[in-house]
């Protein structure tokens, strides 16, 4: 399309409730390197519009890599035995929220794989133990549990949860999640949102099967759901699962999808993920903060166990010390313009979310 076009297609689609499929797709198809400039520069004004110039910080915690789940695509699959499996103790998981807290971050973020033999009692009372002694937003992404564990979870303090859905193709989703349900993921979301998390998802970009109209659908979905938070990176093969020899997820197309999310979206936080800077062997980060990202997500994993949380291979400094990486991303941050904004980052959403069908 000329660049007149696109501009119409652009303004169309910000300034519509419910967005266009086609004029996502249209986008999503772009590949001329000056339309593309247009697509990231328009989405960037949008970012700027609705969350500001700041970079929100999320300190991780990846505090086990057990998984109960066989997922293609992920390294911490169940069956997949050439790892070193790790769970921290609560005394590491408070150690390592103490460094954040010192870091002037007030979110963490306790990720695992998808344990489902995780205590709920246990997450409680470390729940309760974080609040009691850190003044700090609590991001969950734990799986897939019951309504009581997420009820639970949320009365002893959990602000947030992430839930990715990694693709709303249902045939695609049941292909790569063995003994898995996307209804159950669908209710789970819609479990959280309602018991008054801060909720979160996300997709995939590059999963082989995956289609223009299928990532079109995933945005539709985010633009009817109105997330607080949505992750979007790209996919990565890993040597011990079974789509080893497919090809990595397409850079441009992370951006497209990451800039288009974030025109419909509006004012969801959106992070540079650390998947999109291991992507390849330069930091693509600083490219997702200019097409719409806001967050960034320093690891705060004490090691020696940052290396074996191993969702794909090559994830960007798993060497340095626990935290390290905050100091990067100042400098990346300052040099575009931007700024680190230690709050603790709330939602922006000021109406709830429609019911998810």
């Amino acid at each position: 399309m000329n660049m007149s076009d696109l501009n119409t297609t652009l303004n169309r689609l910000y300034d519509t409730a419910v967005p266009d499929r086609n004029d996502i797709v249209s986008l999503l198809s772009i590949s001329d390197a000056d339309e593309l400039k247009q697509l990231f520069t328009f989405a960037d004004h949008v970012r700027k519009q609705h969350v500001g110039d700041g970079v929100l910080l999320r300190g991780i915690v990846e505090f086990s890599n057990f998984c109960g789940n066989n997922c293609a695509y992920c390294g911490l699959k169940k069956d997949n035995t050439t790892i070193n499996r790790y769970r921290l103790s609560v005394d590491e998981i408070l150690q390592s929220i103490g460094q954040i807290y010192s870091s002037s971050i007030r979110t963490v973020v306790l990720q695992s794989g998808e344990e489902h033999s995780i205590d709920a009692e246990w997450m409680a009372k470390l729940l309760k133990k974080i609040k009691s002694r850190f003044d700090i937003a609590v991001t969950l992404s734990v799986g897939e549990r019951s309504y009581e564990d997420y009820e639970l979870w949320r009365k002893a303090g959990a602000d947030r949860y992430l839930l990715k859905i990694e693709t709303t193709d249902k045939q695609l989703y049941n292909s790569l999640h063995p003994d898995m349900s996307f209804e159950k993921r669908i209710d789970c979301l819609r479990t959280i949102k309602q018991l008054g998390y801060q909720s979160g998802t996300g997709c995939i970009v590059g999963l082989k099967g995956q289609t223009i109209e299928t990532l079109a659908n995933d945005i539709m979905f985010f633009a009817a759901e109105q997330f607080d938070m949505l992750g979007i990176g790209p996919f990565i093969p890993h040597q011990d699962t079974p789509l080893k020899d497919d090809d990595p997820g397409e850079l441009d197309m992370i951006l497209k999808t990451l800039a288009v999310t974030r025109i419909v979206t509006k004012d969801t936080h959106m992070p540079a993920t650390t998947a999109i800077g291991s992507l390849n062997s330069g930091d693509e980060r600083l490219k997702a903060l200019q097409c719409g990202a806001n967050v960034m997500m320093p690891n705060y994993t004490p090691q020696p166990y940052k290396k074996d949380y191993e969702i794909y291979p090559g994830k960007r400094c798993i060497d340095e010390p626990s935290g390290a990486c905050a100091n990067c991303m100042e400098q990346m941050a300052q040099s575009i313009g931007r700024y680190i904004d230690y709050s603790r980052g709330d939602s922006l959403k000021t109406s709830s979310a429609t019911t998810i069908q």
